[in-house]
C-alpha cells in the first residue's frame, strides 16, 4: 500500500517500544523494546529513542511518539514519571526544571530529521481503538494512569484527569499505578480501578470506555460492567498512524522535515 512509513514509539514509565508501520497499520518490523532508564532526562530519552529506532533496522518517513505526560503544542506541560529519579521516589526539582516546558516535538524532529508528532500515550493509544461514535474515554493502566477523550473520532485537548483525587485522598494516578498495585492485594487494586473508572466516567459521561496499558490485562473482564472494553497494549504503537488523522494540527503542528547538517 502506497504511503508514508511511520516509526511508532511508545514511551512508558517502565519500557520504551518501537516499530515501523505500513500505512495500513501492518508492522513492517518486529517490535523492539528497551527498559526505561532512570533518572530519565530529556537528553537520556533522546539517546535511548535514537538507539531504539536504529534497532528496528528499517527506514521510515515520519515519527509518532506517545509520551507519558501532558503535551501541548509539542511542549511538555507535565510528566509524573520522569520527574522522579526512579519509580516511587520523591520528585526531583532538577528533573522538573529540565522537563517542564521542554520542546519535545522540536527536539525529536531535530534528532530524527523527520516530521514528528508527539502526544500523550493515552491519546495515541486511543487513536487506534476509538470507534468515532459519540464521546469516548480511553484509560491506560501502566506505571501511572493515562486518560484521553475523543468526540466523534476527534481527539480533544489533553487533560490530566487521573490527577484528580478520590477515595482516601490519593490521586487516581497514584492509587491505580503500578507501585500501588505491587503494594496492595490484587483484589484491592482491582476494586480501586473500578472505583476510578466510575469517577472518571462521572466527569466525562462517555458513550464507551476503552481500557489499555500493560496492566489492563490484570483486570477481570467479567466485572468491568457495560460499555467498557479492554484493548491490547500494542494499540500504543498502532495509534501512531491514526494520530496523524485524529489529532488536529492546532494541538501539535506538523514539523517540517529539518535540513540535515
Amino acid at each position: 500500500m502506497a504511503g508514508p512509513l511511520t516509526l511508532a514509539i511508545d514511551v512508558g514509565g517502565s519500557g520504551l517500544k518501537a516499530a515501523v508501520l505500513a500505512p495500513d497499520g501492518e508492522m513492517v518490523t518486529e517490535r523492539v523494546r528497551r527498559p526505561t532508564p532512570y533518572p530519565c532526562t530529556p537528553a537520556v530519552l533522546l539517546d535511548e529513542l535514537a538507539a531504539l529506532a536504529a534497532e528496528t533496522g528499517h527506514s521510515y518517513d515520519r515519527v509518532s511518539v506517545g509520551y507519558p505526560g501532558a503535551i501541548r503544542r509539542g511542549k511538555v506541560r507535565d510528566v509524573t514519571a520522569f520527574l522522579r529519579p526512579a519509580p516511587g521516589e520523591d520528585f526531583d526539582p532538577l528533573l522538573r526544571e529540565l522537563w517542564i516546558g521542554y520542546d519535545l516535538a522540536s527536539a525529536l524532529a531535530d534528532r530524527f530529521a523527520k516530521p514528528v508528532r508527539v502526544a500523550n500515550d493515552a491519546d495515541v493509544q486511543g487513536c487506534a481503538v476509538v470507534s468515532g461514535n459519540g464521546m469516548e474515554l480511553v484509560v491506560t493502566l501502566g506505571t501511572g494512569v493515562g486518560c484521553a477523550v475523543f468526540y466523534e473520532g476527534m481527539l480533544l485537548p489533553h487533560m490530566e484527569l487521573s490527577h484528580g483525587r478520590f477515595g482516601e485522598g490519593q490521586s487516581i494516578e497514584v492509587a491505580c499505578g503500578d507501585h500501588e498495585r505491587h503494594r496492595v492485594s490484587k483484589e484491592k487494586w482491582r476494586a480501586r480501578v473500578l472505583n476510578a473508572l466510575d469517577a472518571l466516567e462521572a466527569m466525562v459521561l462517555p458513550d464507551h470506555t476503552y481500557i489499555g496499558g500493560g496492566n489492563a490485562k490484570k483486570l477481570d473482564p467479567d466485572k468491568l460492567g457495560p460499555n467498557r472494553t479492554i484493548v491490547p497494549n500494542i494499540s500504543g504503537l498502532l495509534g501512531g498512524i491514526a494520530l496523524w488523522e485524529r489529532m488536529p494540527d492546532a494541538l501539535c503542528p506538523v514539523n517540517p522535515t529539518p535540513v540535515a547538517t
